[in-house]
């Protein structure tokens, strides 16, 4: 395990004040976000056999990379909230290794593993709330793709870095308040967002029809550096922008994503805002150039040196 801060960085509990009201957020609620949901069902992300041995820095499987929740292909209505509840859940194999909102693929590693982008990019954001995923770093990887990823312990690379094929971004850890919640039994994890076109995307190919997101079909690949391998820009449209926001029903956000120059930093910041709020849009708006088809550009965020491939923690 790297040297990280347990309490500082790999649950993220500092600024204390701040921790405690973004907090309040997911048990209370705020302006145009619903309060997170829950339940008797939620109980089943506990591992006891595995998640207090991965906090404790020991591998399940040696040089495995665990997934431990998947794409929901069933999610409960947007206008609901947030739900981590497992009520109504079925991932790409048509098992249930997810959970009702659950709109990401979580791979579950020894936090102060080093983390690296899944395809070449640009860092266009990075933000900590305690309340949706902790640490979290977004990368703009061009013609409609941008990725995220959360509980993140420690970033090691800042807004405006370009980034190579295979770079470290960060190091693992298992920020935010689901850690704290279930901690020791929830499996530390990097929850990682796929969206494309601005909607969040399963990059598992859920047919033989549909197109993986995965360079290896529906097997990703852990990586090796090749600085050879550039990023492709995005291209936004300013009045698709404006049109966007004029669709989001929150004054403050409305003010502070307006404020955000250049335009791909606005951009991103209004994409991040609707797709971790996004009860407070009434219309979704494309603000790419145009729409993007689904293309195999993506490997496994984490390094060929630490891992050799996934396997799933249901088949454990």
């Amino acid at each position: 395990m790297k040297k990280i801060s347990f309490i500082k960085e790999t649950l993220g509990l500092c600024p204390y004040r701040e921790r405690i009201r973004q907090a309040k957020i997911a048990v209370l609620g705020e302006e145009d976000v619903p309060r997170t949901k829950a339940g008797l069902s939620a109980l089943k992300q506990c591992y006891p056999k595995y998640g207090p041995r991965i906090w404790a820095g020991k591998e399940i499987i040696p040089r495995k990379v665990i997934v431990s929740n998947l794409f929901n292909h069933v999610q409960t209505p947007i206008e609901e909230g947030w739900s981590v509840a497992k009520t109504q859940v079925k991932d790409y194999r048509g098992k249930q290794l997810t959970y009702n909102s659950h709109n990401g693929t979580d791979f579950s590693i020894v936090p102060g593993t080093k983390v690296l982008t899944a395809a070449p990019g640009k860092v266009v954001k990075i933000i900590s709330e305690f309340n949706r995923g902790g640490l979290k770093i977004f990368i703009d990887h061009g013609k409609g793709l941008m990725t995220c990823y959360a509980h993140l312990a420690r970033a090691l690379v800042q807004v405006g870095d370009v980034l190579h094929q295979g770079q470290e971004i960060a190091f693992s850890g298992y920020s935010g308040l689901d850690a704290l919640l279930t901690f020791p039994w929830g499996v530390p994890h990097v929850h990682f967002n796929v969206w494309l076109n601005g909607e969040p995307i399963d990059p598992f190919a859920k047919t033989p029809q549909e197109t993986s997101m995965w360079k290896n079909n529906n097997i990703p690949n852990p990586q090796t550096v090749d600085p050879s391998i550039k990023n492709t820009p995005s291209f936004y449209i300013s009045e698709k922008i404006d049109e966007a926001l004029f669709y989001c029903k929150t004054q403050k956000s409305i003010e502070r994503i307006q404020t955000i120059a250049p335009l791909e930093l606005r951009a991103a910041e209004l994409l991040a805002e609707m797709n971790y709020y996004p009860t407070r849009f009434t219309k979704r708006i494309n603000i790419y150039d145009q729409l993007y088809p689904r293309s195999p550009r993506l490997d496994l965020p984490f390094s060929k040196k630490d891992f050799d491939d996934i396997v799933y923690l249901d088949e454990l």
